[in-house]
């Protein structure tokens, strides 16, 4: 059984998003902590990408498997709302992982008020910015489904939020 903070860490970093499953949940930036509670048991922490997103229930089961299986018997998962998650929350590598898995990962930075300018969204198979969003939501509702202009293929957009 492991037992520093970053062996923890790394145990959590390891779960995969069930939607999304090339992204960890640290790369996804939902891993907001873990802890070592007094009594040996763990708390992990994590923010939803969405309020009612409906892998929460899967990556709780997923981080109490993966303790588990690392002599941890007692393992709670906190879902905390506060601060929002935000797609800043995303590593690069994770970004990456995105756009090689044929999903657009989120470009720029989330914005307020009203958008007064249209922006291009990147086709990740043939690299064209020739494409057009078809739905607001696509496969979850975290990502926007987009068609290519170019090479005619659809494709997913993750959302930038912030």
């Amino acid at each position: 059984m492991s037992s520093t903070m970053t062996d923890l860490q790394a145990i959590a970093a390891r779960v995969t998003d069930p939607e999304i499953p090339v992204l960890t949940i640290e790369d996804l930036g939902i891993l907001r902590g873990v802890h070592l509670e007094d009594d040996g048991g763990v708390r992990v922490v994590i923010t939803p990408t969405y309020s009612g997103c409906p892998a929460m229930d899967a990556i709780r089961e997923d981080l109490q498997t993966a303790f588990r299986a690392e002599g941890y018997q007692d393992v709670s998962v906190d879902l905390v709302l506060s601060p929002a998650w935000s797609t800043d929350w995303m590593t690069e590598s994770g970004k990456a992982k995105l756009e090689e898995y044929g999903i657009a990962p989120p470009t720029g930075t989330g914005h307020r008020g009203p958008v007064t300018l249209g922006m291009a969204v990147k086709c990740p198979r043939c690299h064209s910015l020739k494409t057009k969003e078809l739905s607001r939501f696509g496969s979850t509702s975290c990502k926007a489904l987009y068609q290519c202009r170019e090479c005619l293929e659809p494709f997913d957009y993750f959302k930038v939020l912030s």
